[in-house]
């Protein structure tokens, strides 16, 4: 038997989205809980979501502005792009649940939602929303209490660009900050920081409970009712990403530093399964002077090229779908990292990306690294970032024409809603005139991984024949994501993640 130092009914592990809504959960429902969280701050990363939205179809908030959505829609958009690769009561779980848990959040006054359109990311499928499904929390101002603000991971800009606090929690900060004011009205609530999951306690079969370390020691805290895994991907753990086989580097990751995946092992000697192991939630990355490619999105011009100056893919497209074309092109020997971005001089010299997630710095350090190239002619930036000019010179012709015709005739670039969100109702075609030409150097990133423990419908964590295992539940990335191989629309990390962990808890307190 355990000599425990504390005891809870529910042990939360993880205080994102996921941790801070099962912990949430839990106070509400009477429970005693305790998160922990290995890291310094808060927030997981959810707290680094520009966004920090949901995509919960039906949602009372989309409803109140006037969205006529139906949830058999929804489901049909879902599975036709999941297909087959997750259970489908699963992924019924994800679509159903979403809309129910923004009720039962919306009935306390700390937890506030606004709506913020933001297309489905595979247009073309059935019962598509070129509005979406998608919701965000509102912004909430911290003049009242900047030790919330301090306690908050993020923003990026100030993790790897030193820039100061803003004055206003928004996006995922927003979301984590409105659970943290939620859960100072109950008792029973304690949250650690740098509390990191060490191990899993087992006695007959169940989950009883969990040794975390804390100031270098290692405690055992009791759950009664339940665990909760919460803790996000194995991002940041590059001997894991080889072990699993997930493409990219941990640097380049968008998660924080404590997604080491302690959470995966735990579950995992205990006798969890896994699935989707060599996913992620991928994105072109913008190559930063500090050498990390970081999440980019809300391009407004330019093209890819690949290493023979070709180009390879619809720029406009969702950041996943991006990710994957360039994975799937190294992956079957077609190319190689770096790829660029060339563009003309209409807006100058900085590359034409809406949100750079990780804040821009100073031109001439990304010109001194080696990142940014400027020249007179093609031929010239051709030399420069080492592809044939012959080549980058068609390629750039070729588009032209595709501008000049209005269609995008090789990758059906503004053929989905989508694809014109940055736009300004505009063309997605932007021709290459205006010299000095310019490039930006790209590689991979990710949003995180996205498999984990399987799970059943409720959250709780499956063995190898499919049999939940007393007391263990999972949420986030910490498990293995209903969405499968693909991104059906933002706010589906985030939301599986907040959505699970309520479930999980539920389940627990026999609700």
């Amino acid at each position: 038997m355990a000599e425990w130092a504390e005891e809870c009914d529910v042990l939360v592990v993880g205080s994102g989205a996921g941790g801070c809504c099962g912990a949430y959960t839990a106070a509400r429902e009477g429970l005693s809980v305790i998160l922990v969280e290995a890291s310094e701050y808060f927030g997981g990363t959810t707290a680094y979501s520009g966004g920090g939205g949901v995509w919960f179809p039906t949602n009372a908030v989309l409803q109140r502005a006037g969205d006529d959505d139906t949830l058999e829609d929804a489901l049909t958009y879902y599975h036709a792009v999941v297909g087959d690769r997750t259970p489908r009561e699963l992924q019924e779980a994800y679509v159903r649940g979403g809309a129910p848990l923004i009720d039962y959040l919306e009935s306390d006054d700390d937890l506030e939602f606004m709506v913020y359109p933001w297309p489905d990311y595979f247009g073309k499928a059935p019962k598509a929303r070129a509005q979406g499904r998608h919701i965000v929390p509102s912004p909430l101002p911290i003049a009242a209490d900047p030790e919330l603000n301090e306690s908050i991971r993020g923003p990026l800009g100030r993790e790897r660009n030193g820039e100061p606090l803003p004055d206003m929690l928004i996006g995922g900060r927003a979301l984590v900050g409105r659970f943290l004011i939620a859960l100072r009205k109950y008792p029973n609530v304690e949250l650690y920081r740098n509390t990191p999951l060490e191990e899993l306690i087992v006695e007959d079969g169940v989950v009883v409970g969990a040794v975390v370390g804390n100031d270098g020691e290692r405690r055992a805290i009791r759950a009664r009712k339940g665990v909760v895994l919460a803790a996000g991907g194995f991002d940041r753990n590059d001997e894991m990403r080889s072990k699993y086989g997930v493409p990219g580097a941990a640097r380049d990751s968008m998660g924080p530093w404590s997604n080491l995946g302690k959470a995966h092992e735990a579950g995992i000697a205990v006798g969890a399964d896994v699935d989707l192991m060599d996913q992620a939630w991928w994105s072109p990355g913008l190559t930063h002077p500090d050498g990390r490619s970081a999440f980019a999105l809300c391009f407004t011009g330019g093209i890819f090229v690949d290493q023979d100056g070709a180009r390879f893919t619809n720029e406009y497209a969702p950041y996943d779908r991006l990710g994957r074309d360039v994975i799937a092109r190294m992956e079957r020997g077609e190319m190689t990292l770096p790829f660029w971005m060339i563009y003309d001089d209409r807006n100058g010299e900085v590359p034409p990306v809406g949100a750079t997630n990780v804040p821009l710095v100073e031109t001439e350090k990304y010109v001194d690294a080696g990142l940014w190239k400027t020249a007179d002619t093609l031929e010239e930036l051709a030399e420069q970032i080492g592809v044939p000019a012959e080549s980058l010179k068609a390629t750039v012709a070729r588009w032209n024409d595709l501008a000049a015709k209005g269609v995008d005739e090789d990758f059906g670039r503004g053929d989905e809603p989508y694809d014109l969100a940055f736009t300004g109702g505009g063309s997605a075609l932007v021709p290459i005139e205006q010299g000095p030409f310019h490039a930006a150097q790209f590689g991979v990133s990710d949003l995180g991984t996205k498999g984990g423990l399987r799970t059943d419908t409720v959250g709780r964590v499956l063995d190898s024949e499919g049999a939940p295992i007393p007391g263990l539940y999972a949420a986030g990335n910490t498990m293995a994501a209903p969405s499968g191989t693909v991104y059906p629309g933002g706010g589906n990390p985030i939301g599986a993640s907040a959505l699970f962990a309520h479930l999980s808890v539920m389940d627990a307190a026999g609700r």
